[in-house]
């Protein structure tokens, strides 16, 4: 694997400016004070979209039974990773989305908490799991989703993201869990 890919320098954005021009910047949104990364125009350009794939496939290390997107946009890039993974992909949503028997996990939220669910039936013990979502930034929603793999049984030694806010503390918490850690582009400020 080409270590320029990997993202091991701890800013995630070696070698992937050509994707971090492609990601706009909304100022004040959705409250002021606020940076947000919207990749909606990553997205709506096929070549950015199309080497944003390529570049987190080339960053998995080994085999992966399956890809655990967390909604909504994770689904996105879990979906397109799968396929020339030649894994499943798993759905990690909101608790009370997902018809028959769950499992559930709660987190908390900067004034609250929320819990994210999957199928109780979703993975089979000692598979291999990587977690995928768009952006990593105080990491909760992701912690949790490991925990949920987890408690499922699955092995979960890898999570990717297009987007690390590095100074959000998220990447670094996934990281305590165990968890290899690795984003295209970082946001730093954030």
């Amino acid at each position: 694997m080409d270590p320029r890919l990997r993202g091991d320098d701890g800013s995630g954005s070696v070698n992937n400016d050509d994707l971090k021009a492609r990601i706009r910047t909304i100022p004040d949104f959705p409250k002021p004070g606020i940076m947000f990364r919207d990749i909606t125009t990553l997205l709506l350009d096929a070549h950015g979209l199309k080497t944003t794939i390529d570049r987190m496939v080339a960053a998995v290390d080994g085999p992966v039974d399956l890809v655990a997107g967390i909604e909504a946009r994770g689904f996105l890039f879990a979906a397109a990773l799968a396929v020339p993974l030649n894994a499943g992909v798993l759905l990690i949503r909101k608790d009370g989305k997902l018809p028959g028997a769950t499992i559930a996990e709660e987190y908390a939220l900067e004034y609250g908490h929320d819990r994210i669910a999957m199928h109780a039936d979703a993975c089979a013990p000692g598979a291999r799991v990587l977690l995928i979502d768009d952006l990593i930034a105080t990491g909760g929603t992701a912690r949790a989703a490991v925990r949920l793999l987890r408690k499922a049984g699955a092995v979960v030694t890898q999570a990717h993201f297009v987007v690390d806010l590095p100074d959000l503390g998220g990447a670094d918490a996934l990281r305590a869990d165990g968890v290899e850690v690795r984003s295209l582009v970082a946001f730093a400020g954030d």
